[in-house]
Order: structure tokens, then C-alpha cells, then sequence
């Protein structure tokens, strides 16, 4: 993480001014109002000046979606105060934040398009394309989340944006994790920089935004509880409750991936609609080119090998053991506006060139005759959203043909009804073909049973979801069919199942309210009807928290959320954790099923969010049955606090 103290410093450099600067935004707040409030109170109309509302302060998704900065303190701000800054209902935690996460569910409606390096379990945090944002804000604007380690250690998140003009905001983030946890050989030490600009010229005639990352994420490896040390877990046995003192499965290993990939995204428009009449049948034609450069590496260090573990070690005189990948893709674009079309259509073609490998033969005993795999594909495709009256409907499909690592194809659909503000229908399609991750193709390491050079079959996928939101429950469905699915069974080898995984999930959220408390309930229903000898998910999973809301203190100046989260999954045989891999594998030794109760205190006051947090609160007097994979206990009970602090120039 050394390298990304720079950025760091940056950030908190341009920080400064708005620290030293800062005014009071009460003096121009309208009563006791946030940048946010007409989200808790419909009513409200919030003025932070003359001519300044929060609105203006706007978030840009990936795919134009706008959203507003938003201070305010509710249910779902609880859900997402954590290291991955997003509701994990459907994953579970290992018992150090900026460790990995076991899956609880899956969600196949948001495939990419190209194959990853792979090595997923390092990739959680990882900020993809479509998770950095653009911003547009009146004034600069700062946000620092901090949240406590475990033993030692924090987080923190920092953003920093302003707007040289309307037409030019430029962005820095950088979040740090470091934290050592409470076994042995758990450190984690994390960091995602990311910095944004957006650029359109006076008449909007050209407009650019981009972004680059930089990410890094390293973990000390322990490959669980021995089995000693497991039975004194298990027997709650009392010389052990500092946990530190339980022997792992290895104290010298370590594991690293990296990133860092550069954005751009322009477009010039050609014909524009003031310089057209009302009924020509082609408008605002554009022509644009979006370019990506990526590039990913994961190693695997050890300083003696663990043959009872990993198996025998045939070690070559090699120095560097990356795995390495790069891709590169050059869209080019023509999009305009019809009544053909019955709103916008995009004509898009992309050249994508793709590295993934090693620098030289890693075991002696390898029987593996290529280091890389490497290759060009040219793609076809295009994108359709129209609007008719109170249906939304978005087409994204490309096919790149060929019989290359990049060939196959895409295709994403959605509907969308939406009846005011009373309730949104959804249903959506997605199909695609594509490579298996490249790991599972080719794979070198100094343990003679972790090295192949595999062909395996395209992986298709379809998927088919509804979805419906409304003030009265939120509930989504989701049916997945999955040709040729790839995994890595109980000896740690990349297979592809002969047959078809059939799969649904379903899942329902809704809130009671009464008086000052509210009870909010998820529920999610899985069930796998073909495959469920390699695809492996509990049956049920439910989040139940009840909780107290009020403003305190004359004047309201504080509102607090008071409460409890219960959550549980029915026992199945959850996956494996391989820190050589830095994968999930089968197994059919244990199954993993457990409640947990955890306690929070959060308060806002003006723009600074404060929690206080008690995770798995029952777990000094329950069974000690808590695993996040087998040998991997989950956490104590652990006391955290942290806060979210906004600042308005």
C-alpha cells in the first residue's frame, strides 16, 4: 500500500482548504435541513443559497444514472457502513475486514462482457468500470468515512471534487484499509485510489469523462485453524479465548493482487437538434470512441513450502511469479435519436486485445508448453433505450465471432413500467457466451498439482429477472440456466460441469413501521434444482432488524437510530477457502449455518454520521458453530465505531 501514500497525501492535501475554509452551512440551510433531506421528509424544501438547493449536488453512475450526495441517516446507511461501503446481505464475512467474503447467494444479471483474470476472491473490493462515479457539485465538496479496525488497524475513505466551472468537475478517492486482525497471519492491507474529471463544452457539442485506478490488495494467509486448534475453538475452551494463541495452518504466506486501468470516454456531436426541424427523422447524431486499458496481477509468496497442504514443491530458480493480464478495448460509436427508434439507438464496434501468463516456467516438474495466452477479437454491437409514455426499454448486445478467448456473445434487456411514484415493475433478460476466467485455462505454481493448461467450452449463461419496488414491499426474482459452469472441485483442479445448473433465487424486503420503531425484514429463497453437487448455496437467508428513530434534544439537533440486526442461513456445504488459488473450492466435510445478532447506536448530527456498532453480540454464551468456511471462524464479539463527515464549501 506504500505506493498509494501519495495519493493519500493528495487527498488530504486538497482537503485542507475546505477544512480551513468551511462555513457554517447552517446560515444557509433552511431550518435544520442536510443536503439530502427531502429524502426523509418529502416536504421539505432545502436551500443551502440563493440559488444553491442539493440537487445540484449530483453523482454520475457509469451508465448516466443521477443520484445527490446524501447526508442523511437511515436503515440503509447502517446496512452499508462497512469496509465494502455496499449491503452484503448476500455475502459473508471472514472475520477480518479486507479479508474475503464467502458467497450467501449469486447474481447473474451483470455479467461483463470479456473473461477476467480471475482469482476472485481478491476481487471484492475491487472497483470495476461501472462502481466509480462522476461528479457535479456548486461548491467543493469533501467526504471522509473512518471506521476501526480489528486489534489494530482503520479505514478510511476520502473524496474530494469541485468544479473549476459548470462544464469541468475533477475528482480524487482513495480508500486505505489496514488492519491486523485476531489470528494469526490475518493482516489485511488494502487501497483503491481513484481519480475522475468531466468536461463538456459551452454548447455540449463535445463532452469527455475518464477516469484511473490504482488498487492494491494484500493479505497475509493462514490457511485456517489447525485441527487442534479448531477443537479448542469448538470447545470454547478458555486458555484460548485470545485468539492469537491458536495455531494456523501456515505462518508464511502471503498473497497480493494489483490493478490499475485507464478510462476515456468521448463523443462529438454532429448533428445537434437545434440545428434540426421538428420533423426530420434523425437527431442529435454522435459520434464517440471509448478506450480501456487494464491490467491486473496476483502473486502467491512463501518462504518454505507447506507440502501437507498444498502437496509436493518442485521449485525452478524463477524470480518473478505473477500471473499478469492486460486488456485493451477500442470502442468506436455512432449514436443518434429517432422516432424509428422511438428514442436513442448506438452502433458500436470494439477491437479488444487481451495478455494473460507468466514470464517463465515456474515447477520443474511442469508439463505446461505455453506461458501466455494472448489474442485479438473485433466485436459488433449495439444499445437501444426508448421511452414510451411509461414504459423504459434498454437493449445492450454485442457479438464478437471468432473461435479465439474473446469470442462469444452478449445480450442485456430490460422493461421497465413505472406508475408514478406508487410502484416500478422490471423484467430482465441477459444471455452471454464467454470464456471461463483465465486462471481456470492456465495456472503455474511451484506445487505440482496446481499447474494446467486447460481448453475448456464457452460458458453460457442466461438469465431471466423481475423485480417490482413500491412503497408497500420490494420483492425480485431471478431464474439462471448455465451451460458448461466452471469450478474448482475438492482437490483444487478447474473443472466444467457436464450438465446444466438450474437456479432461483428469490427475494423479498419489507419494512412496519409503527410510532418511533420499525421492524425491517429480508428474506431471500434459493433453490437449485440441477447442479446442486457444484453449485452450492443456502436455502434460505433472512435479516430482521428492529430498531428506534428519533430526534433528540431541543431544537432536534441529533437523530438517532437505536437497534438490533438478527441474521441467519440454513446450513449447507459452503465452499472452501484457498489462499494459494485465491479461490473458493467444493467440499463436502462440513456444513456451515449459523444466527448472529449484532447491536448498533447511530446518531447524525448536521452532516457527520456517527456508529457504534457490537458484531455478533450472542457469541459469548452461543456455540462456538460461527464459520465463514471451514477453519475460518467468523468474528467475535467485536465493538466498532466509525462516522461519515460531509463538508460544503
Amino acid at each position: 500500500m506504500n505506493k498509494h501514500f501519495l495519493a493519500l497525501f493528495l487527498v488530504g492535501f486538497l482537503t485542507i482548504p475546505s477544512l480551513m475554509s468551511q462555513r457554517e452551512l447552517t446560515r444557509s440551510l433552511s431550518g435544520t435541513g442536510t443536503p439530502n433531506d427531502s429524502t426523509n421528509t418529502g416536504s421539505t424544501k432545502v436551500i443551502l443559497s440563493g440559488k444553491t438547493k442539493y440537487t445540484d449536488y449530483k453523482i454520475f453512475s457509469h451508465d448516466g444514472a443521477v443520484s445527490y450526495i446524501d447526508t442523511t441517516l437511515n436503515i440503509q446507511k447502517e446496512y452499508k457502513f462497512n469496509y465494502l461501503r455496499k449491503d452484503n446481505f448476500e455475502l459473508l464475512e471472514f472475520h477480518n475486514q479486507g479479508q474475503t467474503f464467502n458467497n450467501l447467494g449469486y447474481s447473474f444479471d451483470n455479467l461483463n462482457q470479456f473473461p477476467d483474470i480471475g482469482f476472485r476472491a481478491k476481487q471484492f473490493s475491487y472497483f470495476e468500470i461501472e462502481d466509480v462515479k462522476y461528479y457535479e457539485v456548486p461548491t467543493p465538496t469533501t467526504e471522509i468515512l473512518y471506521r476501526t479496525g480489528l486489534q489494530q488497524g482503520q479505514v478510511v475513505d476520502a473524496l474530494f471534487t469541485l468544479n473549476f466551472s459548470k462544464r469541468l468537475n475533477v475528482s480524487m478517492s482513495y480508500k486505505g484499509l489496514r488492519s491486523l486482525g485476531a489470528y494469526r497471519q490475518s493482516l489485511a492491507s488494502n487501497g483503491n485510489f481513484r481519480g475522475t474529471f468531466h468536461y463538456t463544452t459551452k454548447e455540449n457539442q463535445y463532452e469527455i469523462k475518464g477516469h484511473l485506478t490504482s488498487q492494491d490488495f494484500f493479505n497475509e494467509e493462514s490457511g485456517g485453524l489447525t485441527t487442534s486448534a479448531l477443537n479448542s475453538f469448538i470447545s470454547d475452551d478458555p486458555d484460548f479465548a485470545t485468539r492469537a494463541r491458536l495455531d494456523v495452518n501456515l505462518t508464511d504466506t502471503e498473497n497480493q493482487f494489483d490493478s490499475n486501468r485507464v478510462y476515456l470516454e468521448h463523443g462529438f456531436k454532429l448533428v445537434a437538434s437545434k440545428d434540426t426541424i421538428n420533423n426530420q427523422d434523425f437527431s442529435n447524431l454522435k459520434i464517440g470512441h471509448v478506450f480501456t486499458n487494464e491490467n491486473k496481477s496476483y502473486n502467491f509468496t512463501q518462504s518454505a513450502a507447506t507440502t501437507a497442504i498444498f502437496g509436493t514443491a518442485n521449485a525452478t530458480d524463477a524470480t518473478d511469479t505473477d500471473a499478469k493480464s492486460r486488456i485493451t478495448n477500442n470502442e468506436i460509436n455512432l449514436e443518434f435519436n429517432s422516432k424509428y427508434v422511438l428514442g436513442k439507438f448506438k452502433a458500436k464496434a470494439n477491437y479488444a486485445s487481451y495478455s494473460y501468463g507468466y514470464d517463465t516456467i515456474l515447477n520443474s516438474n511442469s508439463t505446461i508448453n505455453k506461458l501466455k495466452l494472448e489474442g485479438s477479437a473485433l466485436s459488433v454491437g449495439a444499445d437501444w433505450n426508448a421511452k414510451i409514455k411509461n414504459f423504459k426499454l434498454n437493449a445492450d448486445a454485442s457479438l464478437t465471432p471468432g473461435s479465439g478467448r474473446l469470442s462469444g456473445n452478449y445480450l442485456k434487456g430490460e422493461a421497465i413500467y413505472e406508475k408514478d411514484s406508487l410502484f416500478a415493475l422490471k423484467g430482465s433478460l441477459l444471455i452471454s457466451s464467454k470464456s471461463s476466467n483465465f486462471n481456470t485455462l492456465l495456472h503455474q505454481s511451484t506445487y505440482d498439482d496446481y499447474n494446467w493448461d486447460n481448453n475448456f467450452s464457452s460458458v453460457n449463461t442466461r438469465d431471466l429477472g423481475f423485480s417490482f419496488t413500491s412503497k408497500w414491499i420490494n420483492a425480485a426474482l431471478n431464474f439462471t440456466n448455465i451451460d458448461n459452469y466452471t469450478y474448482f472441485d475438492e482437490n483444487n483442479a478447474p473443472q466444467q460441469f457436464a450438465n446444466q445448473i438450474t437456479y432461483l433465487k428469490v427475494k423479498a424486503n419489507k419494512e412496519f413501521k409503527f410510532w418511533k420503531f420499525a421492524l425491517d425484514n429480508t428474506v431471500m429463497y434459493q433453490n437449485v434444482s440441477s447442479g446442486s453437487s457444484v453449485f452450492r448455496v443456502p436455502d434460505f437467508v433472512t435479516r430482521n432488524t428492529f430498531y428506534y428513530t428519533d430526534y433528540w434534544f431541543k431544537g432536534k439537533p441529533m437523530l438517532v437510530n437505536i437497534g438490533a440486526t438478527f441474521k441467519y442461513f440454513t446450513k449447507y456445504n459452503a465452499n472452501a477457502y484457498n489462499p494459494l488459488l485465491a479461490e473458493f473450492t467444493l467440499q463436502n466435510d462440513e456444513q456451515i449455518g449459523f444466527p448472529t445478532v449484532d447491536v448498533f447506536f447511530n446518531a447524525q448530527v448536521r452532516r457527520t454520521r456517527l456508529y457504534f456498532k457490537i458484531d455478533n453480540v450472542t457469541s459469548g454464551f452461543t456455540d462456538k458453530n460461527y464459520f465463514s468456511a471451514p477453519n475460518y471462524p467468523y468474528r467475535d464479539f467485536t465493538i466498532r465505531f466509525g462516522l461519515v463527515w460531509n463538508w460544503f464549501i
